[in-house]
């Protein structure tokens, strides 16, 4: 992990003087595009709603004019939330309307897609939140990763 300057990250301690502000970017409810910029794997040990299952978070950077935006995105790998997960491979041309698809992880990182963004208040703070992926253009018509007219071409940045 690189910072756009090229310095690594690094430990600070308890006394260090940091001087960077806050990249928090509260975006207006609206459709965006994004770049997934980082998947981490992990687990979801269960809950009232849905059992324990393997989970994805993604990253999904908007640019805007003020800077990008960062939306971390948990999707939960179970037959309960196959239709978000269907939503999210077919937001960035991976999956074809109608036909199964293995989900191919090693493809998302630096995959594009569009998005309805909402802000959500939790705790008192207002936050960004993905409140669903928008299917790439010619999902119904073209194979995965299929040029669309226009030249906008479904999962590249």
């Amino acid at each position: 992990m690189a910072y756009e300057n090229g310095n690594q990250p690094r430990e600070l301690g308890w006394e260090d003087v940091i001087n960077k502000d806050s990249e928090f970017i509260l975006l207006p409810d609206g459709e965006y595009e994004f770049k997934i910029t980082d998947l981490e794997k992990s687990r979801y040990d269960g809950g009232d709603k849905l059992p324990p299952c393997p989970m994805a978070i993604v990253t999904c950077e908007i640019e805007t004019p003020e800077g990008s935006a960062h939306i971390k995105n948990r999707l939960f790998l179970s037959t309960q939330t196959e239709g978000i997960l269907t939503a999210f491979f077919a937001s960035i041309g991976l999956k074809k309307k109608g036909e199964p698809l293995r989900m191919q992880w090693n493809k998302v990182v630096g995959a594009t897609g569009r998005c309805k963004v909402t802000q959500r208040e939790y705790n008192g703070s207002t936050y960004n939140e993905i409140k669903r992926f928008l299917p790439a253009p010619g999902y119904d018509q073209q194979g995965a990763g299929a040029a669309a007219p226009g030249g906008w071409a479904a999962g590249r940045y």
